[in-house]
């Protein structure tokens, strides 16, 4: 059972902005849908910033207020791990990106975008999730109210 005055405390705190990248407005659905409105008790709640282009990536991180970037590495014309690769060189204390593989197996292929976390296709909400708290639970309960 939850404590109401973390509950209600948590409400409070602003938003966790996760921004969505895919061409594939399936693709932003799946990824929204499996991490819901709140990923964990202890954090707040979830506000998508989704994008379907990579002009609006960029400008949205730019912009800041960005906790986490779930990048599509099959979204077209440009791909997740590129996309990843351009925002961890430009974006001074880039937040965590977390990039979509087509496969399991291509999970080495993210090494070299230097994303900080990887899931595949097709989308699982538990390991989604997992990978997803493994990048934001830590600065987001250490962070200053």
């Amino acid at each position: 059972m939850t404590d109401p005055s973390t509950e209600v405390a948590s409400e409070r705190q602003a938003p966790l902005r996760v921004l969505v990248y895919s061409d594939d407005v399936d693709t932003r659905t799946q990824v929204t849908t499996a991490l819901g409105r709140r990923i964990h008790p202890d954090l707040p709640p979830v506000e998508y910033v989704e994008c379907a282009t990579f002009p609006v990536v960029l400008q949205q991180m730019d912009a800041g207020g960005i906790a986490l970037a779930i990048l599509d590495g099959e979204a077209t014309p440009a791909g997740g791990m590129g996309v990843a690769r351009q925002l961890k060189d430009e974006i001074f204390q880039c937040p965590p990106l977390l990039v979509l593989t087509a496969r399991e197996q291509d999970a080495w292929l993210a090494t070299w975008s230097r994303a900080d976390g990887v899931s595949s296709h097709p989308i699982d909400p538990l390991k989604l999730a997992n990978a997803v708290l493994g990048l934001i639970a830590p600065a987001a309960t250490t962070a200053p109210a």
